[in-house]
């Protein structure tokens, strides 16, 4: 047998590392480059050609100049932990609350829930200042506050959407109310979760943003806001830019957790 006739086996790293580079040139993510690059030109363009209210806006270059000399320094790097940090910890107790409740929540609690809930969490920061004994504790219970109820609504829908002659029919050929839990409740109710995380990580970091701006001494709206007092214009949008990379990395660890929850979309 010649050599040309023997099959060519490629190993499976190849084959992955061939795949994520089809999946980075795929025609969606040149979409959002092209995007990208045009937005960065349209800013360059209007601060040179000083369209009024831009005009104070420094250059796309002044601002990278600004960002390659902020990694540098090790308080960049502590406002990200601090913050992510914050986030998740409040994000992770407002999820294990409310899995915790019991069953009469709502009709015990649910009228005190909706009449707290229209209230905006940043109304809640004099009293956080004034009641919880560090800044620190104040900031994790705004955050906490923020994506709570958001999380709360969309568990409740989700299981609320739940046809109830599936648990009919599971509990007439003798399932246990902890198997309806598992196998009905919790499946059915995921998507709405998701949702809910997902809404909910948006709304933690805006309000884990003003918490920090008013009661913080560190973390990445800390950083923002000492940019403004300072005059720094360029490290205002880098504390920005930052803030949008972080919200987009958390809401995709939730979509990830998500994917790997419900296995069964991916194969519609």
């Amino acid at each position: 047998m010649s050599l040309n006739a023997l099959p060519l086996k490629i190993p499976d790293v190849t084959v992955r590392v061939l795949s994520y580079i089809r999946g980075a040139l795929s025609v969606k993510t040149l979409e959002g480059v092209a995007s990208v690059v045009a937005f960065v030109a349209l800013w360059q363009a209007a601060v040179f050609v000083q369209v009024p209210y831009i005009s104070n806006l420094p250059y796309p270059a002044d601002v990278w100049n600004s960002f390659a000399e902020a990694v540098r320094t090790e308080n960049y790097w502590i406002s990200w932990a601090a913050s992510l940090k914050r986030i998740f910890v409040s994000f992770l107790v407002a999820q294990a609350l409310f899995m915790g409740m019991s069953r009469s929540f709502k009709q015990i609690l649910f009228p005190v829930f909706e009449i707290v809930r229209p209230i905006p969490p940043i109304a809640w920061i004099p009293l956080a200042i004034l009641f919880w004994p560090t800044e620190e504790l104040s900031i994790y219970a705004l955050t906490f506050i923020g994506p709570f109820f958001v999380i709360v609504l969309n568990v409740m829908q989700g299981v609320a959407s739940i046809d109830v002659s599936l648990k009919r029919a599971a509990l007439s050929l003798g399932a246990r109310r902890i198997d309806i839990f598992w196998k009905i409740m919790l499946p059915g109710a995921l998507p709405s979760i998701l949702t809910g995380m997902t809404v909910g990580i948006g709304v933690a970091w805006n309000v884990l943003i003003a918490a920090e701006m008013i009661a913080g001494h560190t973390g990445l709206g800390r950083m923002t806001w000492e940019a403004y007092t300072n005059g720094n214009i360029p490290l205002i949008i880098v504390g920005m830019a930052s803030i949008g990379l972080a919200g987009y990395l958390c809401s995709g660890v939730v979509r990830f957790i998500g994917q790997r929850c419900m296995p069964w979309k991916n194969r519609f």
